[in-house]
């Protein structure tokens, strides 16, 4: 549940909580950071912030210190930054006793804000939003894959032979959903404990393959929650000795998506996207879309930041490989759905290992793009996407990266200190791709090449 300080003091007092996580989301959309007591949390974090090693936002998803980061080095000492408590954020984490959770926004010593920060990076497009009296309204929708073994297990395993919670496609199957029911329904509940407004579940394609989709709300807050829920979905899992992915290509079946609905509306909460013009839509929705295609492109790698997110995209697949927009067009990379105060856009690109703040900020930066220059709406596309002659997604991670290298879009959003931390944070996923060897390579050449 949502806390406020009262409320925290007075569990804190008779015992019912005694450590507070102070964390931070890292660039690969994992929350990092320290379990403090309660006490300490009060009387210390509260009032003057906490500290962490800013190699948080300068490291691989390994962990590894690596170079090419502006902001944090060995030459640079790898010092500190500054956690600064979002206190609306201060809630339960149900699934370990006795415990709450705030997240925190990153500041260096002067007080000035870490721009690479996803948080921050996010803060800063809503902020451009503000100024044209616009606010978004966000939903994500998270696939994930259960499997019967436990984290540790799968580790000793090297991640072969792993024993899906299904055995078969179970996609709105009320029967094969109730095989993991006893994990999913955890998951639903102890979300709801820590204030996530949960809608429903449901199994997908692939085998042990599930989805629980969470309530809109405005765009950091959906963010926010979304963290949470991915750290909380594993360490559940992990209570009960299996294990989920939020990979986007775990095999060669149905990869995991985050399909992400976004929608405008005015400060006082008036939708802004529906109106009298073709298809039921305001000017600003026709120029939102066009600025979405418009830059699809040059955005991908925030939707799609690793090399595995890219074997996700295959036709007939239900990921997009087409850049065309539909009406309820599941072949499409943007679905509109909804009409009237519910019109809203859902992009099919990013997969279920995406960090929601960044593909979140550069759906506004790219919706802003097209608005502010009054980009006119392409045609709709009816029919099969796939077999379209519309333009395509990236293929590669290296081809989204040199796309965004050359982006003014981008660029102008972001800044080019941003941009250059993250394409950094490409080149350190490609650099250790092209030096692995994998299994794939050994079962093709060690006795036939």
């Amino acid at each position: 549940m949502a806390l406020d300080l009262d409320k925290l003091r007075s569990l804190a007092a008779d015992g019912t909580v005694d450590t507070v996580v102070v964390a931070i989301t890292d660039m690969q959309g994992r929350l990092q950071g320290k379990r403090c007591s309660a006490r300490y949390f009060l009387e210390e974090v509260v009032p003057h912030a906490a500290e962490a090693c800013n190699y948080l936002l300068a490291v691989d998803v390994d962990m590894k210190t690596v170079e090419g980061y502006s902001m944090s080095s060995w030459d640079r000492g790898y010092g500190d930054f500054v956690m600064r408590p979002d206190l609306s954020t201060l809630r339960l984490m149900p699934w370990n006793a006795g415990t709450a959770l705030v997240l925190c926004d990153l500041e260096w010593e002067d007080g000035s804000v870490v721009a690479p920060s996803p948080r921050q990076i996010l803060k800063a497009q809503l902020a451009r939003l503000a100024e044209r009296d616009l606010v978004a309204h966000v939903g994500t929708e998270l696939e994930f894959i259960v499997f019967q073994n436990s984290y540790e297990e799968a580790w000793r395993l090297g991640y072969r032979n792993l024993a899906p919670a299904n055995q078969y496609n179970v996609d709105y199957s009320v029967l094969g959903t109730g095989r993991v029911e006893h994990l999913v329904r955890r998951i639903r509940n102890e979300m709801s404990g820590a204030g996530l407004y949960v809608e429903s579940a449901k199994g997908e394609c692939n085998l042990g393959q599930h989805e629980i989709a969470f309530r809109f709300s405005d765009a950091l807050t959906t963010c926010d929650n979304h963290s949470i829920y991915k750290t909380g979905a594993k360490e559940i899992a992990h209570q009960e000795g299996m294990s989920l992915t939020f990979m986007a290509k775990w095999d060669e079946r149905e990869g995991s998506s985050c399909h992400i609905h976004i929608s405008l509306r005015s400060p006082e909460g008036a939708p802004v996207m529906a109106g009298p013009g073709q298809h039921g839509f305001s000017p600003l929705m026709g120029h939102f879309i066009a600025g979405q295609l418009a830059c699809a492109r040059e955005m991908t790698y925030f939707f799609a930041p690793n090399v595995n997110s890219y074997k996700r995209y295959v036709p007939g697949s239900f990921a997009p490989t087409a850049l065309a927009w539909g009406r309820d067009n599941r072949t499409c990379a943007l679905r509109v759905v909804g009409r009237g105060p519910s019109l809203r856009v859902e992009s099919r690109v990013p997969g279920a290992d995406v960090n929601p703040y960044l593909a979140v900020a550069a759906l506004v930066a790219a919706g802003l793009h097209g608005i502010d220059s009054e980009l006119p709406l392409p045609p709709e596309l009816v029919g099969n996407a796939y077999a379209s002659g519309c333009p395509r997604a990236p293929t590669s991670l290296g081809e989204a990266a040199r796309l965004l290298q050359d982006s003014k879009v981008a660029q102008e959003a972001f800044g080019q200190p941003v941009i250059d931390h993250y394409l950094n944070a490409a080149r350190v996923e490609l650099d250790a791709y092209n030096g692995a060897v994998t299994d794939w390579e050994r079962f093709r050449g060690f006795e036939r090449l």
